[in-house]
């Protein structure tokens, strides 16, 4: 008898494996979405440091700017000094 039994329990479907499918297929959602907002917080953080890196580089840039026309200023004083001193020159010759 015990044996009908026993081979009755083995042949009629169980739902302890579907209760044990859903806990571990619940429990892997649950890492999922957590894995997720994790990556979504470390992509925001990321896009707000590259938005301020891209405003401090806007920054240097315009505080810069005045450089590249260093070499046309240091061309004009050079031309207003050798005229300056054409011009001495004639200057003295005549005095």
């Amino acid at each position: 008898m015990y044996a009908v039994l026993a081979q009755d329990i083995l042949d009629s479907p169980s739902l302890t494996t579907w209760y044990v499918s859903f806990v571990i297929a619940g429990v892997i959602i649950t890492l999922v979405v957590i894995l997720v907002a994790i990556i979504l917080t470390m992509a925001r953080r990321i896009a707000v440091q590259a938005t301020l890196i891209t405003e401090a580089l806007e920054d240097s840039r315009a505080n810069t700017e005045a450089l590249w026309d260093v070499a046309a200023v240091n061309e004009g004083l050079t031309s207003i000094v050798a005229n300056a001193q054409a011009a001495r020159g004639v200057l003295g010759a005549r005095l």
